[in-house]
C-alpha cells in the first residue's frame, strides 16, 4: 500500500474538542467549565483550529458565537469521530479492567512482605487475579503490561503516580543460636567476633555502628547478597548477623527464626511506594490493591 495513503492530515485533538464543547454550548464559556480551563484556553484552542483549516467556524457577535455554515457542516462528524474514540477508550479500558492485576515488586518484598499477606487480598478480592513480577529495575507502564508497582526510593518518580506506604527501620537481627555460644551477642561490642552479612547498602552498617557508639569494629568485612531477602535468609541459618529491614526481617522475627539482639535501630533512608500511572487511578483493580497494600501496612505498623 502506498505509504501516502496511510498518512492522515488531522487535526490537534485538543482542538476538536474545544470546537465540539463550544458548538453543542454555543458558549466557550460553558465548554470551559465543562473541559475544566480557562474561556481563554478554549477561544484560543478553537482560533487554532479556524487557522489550521483556513475557515472560520463561529460568528461572534458582542458575547454570542454562532456557528458559521462552515462549522454546522463540520460539527456532525467531529462529534462522530469524538464519540467513537471515547466508546473505543471506554470498551478498550473495561476489557483491561476485568483482566488480572500485574504488579511489580522487589524481588525481596515479594518473597518477604507481599506473598505472605496475599491471601489476604484474596479473600477480600477473589474476583481479581494478581500475577506477580519480580525485577530489580522500574516499571515501564507502557511497555511491560504492568499495572502496578511496588518500588523502594523517595518517590521522586517523573510522569506517575507515587504513594508512601510503609517506612522502614534498620536494626541487627540474627538467629537465637547466636545469642548463645563462646561469644554471645549481650552488647553490640560483642559484633566483633561475628560475621557481619550484607545487602548492597554495604554503608548502613557503619552508619549503624556510628549510631551504637561502637568503635574499633570493621563495618565493611562480611558476605555480601544482593538481595535482601537472601541476607535474611542467611541470618536465619545462622551464618551471620544481618542489618535488617524491619519489613523484611517482620515475618522471621515474629516465628523466632531471628532475633533482635539490640534495642538500637535507625530510620532507613528510602520507603516503598505503590507507582502506577495516573489513569490506572481509575481502574477497580489498581484502586483495590492500592488500598489493600495501605490498610495491611498500617495494620502491621
Amino acid at each position: 500500500m502506498n505509504s501516502r495513503r496511510l498518512r492522515r492530515r488531522l487535526p490537534p485533538l485538543n482542538a476538536l474538542r474545544a470546537f465540539e464543547a463550544a458548538a453543542r454550548h454555543l458558549s466557550f464559556t460553558r465548554a470551559a467549565d465543562e473541559l475544566a480551563v480557562t474561556q481563554a484556553a478554549v477561544s484560543h484552542q478553537v482560533k487554532t483550529l479556524e487557522d489550521w483549516l483556513g475557515l472560520k467556524l463561529f460568528q461572534r457577535e458582542n458575547r454570542t458565537i454562532y456557528l458559521t455554515r462552515q462549522g454546522q457542516a463540520y460539527l456532525p462528524a467531529v462529534r462522530q469521530a469524538l464519540d467513537t474514540l471515547a466508546e473505543a477508550t471506554r470498551r478498550l479500558m473495561e476489557v483491561d479492567a476485568l483482566g488480572p492485576l500485574t504488579v511489580s515488586v522487589l524481588p525481596s518484598f515479594a518473597a518477604k512482605w507481599l506473598l505472605p499477606r496475599l491471601r489476604g487480598f484474596r479473600a477480600r478480592h477473589p474476583e481479581i487475579d494478581v500475577r506477580i513480577s519480580t525485577t530489580d529495575y522500574m516499571a515501564d507502564f507502557a511497555r511491560d503490561d504492568v499495572d502496578l508497582a511496588v518500588r523502594m526510593g523517595r518517590g521522586e518518580w517523573p510522569g506517575v503516580t507515587a504513594i508512601k506506604f510503609l517506612e522502614e527501620d534498620l536494626f541487627p537481627v540474627c538467629s537465637p543460636a547466636l545469642l548463645e555460644g563462646p561469644h554471645p551477642l549481650r552488647r553490640p561490642e560483642d559484633l566483633r567476633y561475628h560475621t557481619l552479612l550484607h545487602d548492597d547498602m554495604r554503608q548502613d552498617w557503619r552508619t549503624w555502628f556510628l549510631a551504637a557508639g561502637v568503635e574499633g569494629v570493621d563495618p565493611t568485612r562480611g558476605p555480601g547478597y544482593s538481595d535482601s531477602s537472601m541476607v535474611i535468609q542467611a541470618a536465619v541459618e545462622g551464618q551471620g548477623v544481618a542489618l535488617g529491614r524491619s519489613a523484611l526481617a517482620a515475618g522471621d522475627l515474629a516465628s523466632g527464626r531471628l532475633v533482635k539482639p539490640f534495642e538500637v535501630a535507625l530510620p532507613a533512608n528510602f520507603a516503598y511506594y505503590i507507582v502506577y500511572p495516573p489513569a490506572a487511578a481509575e481502574q477497580p483493580k489498581v484502586k483495590a490493591f492500592a488500598d489493600w497494600l495501605i490498610e495491611t501496612a498500617a495494620a502491621d505498623s
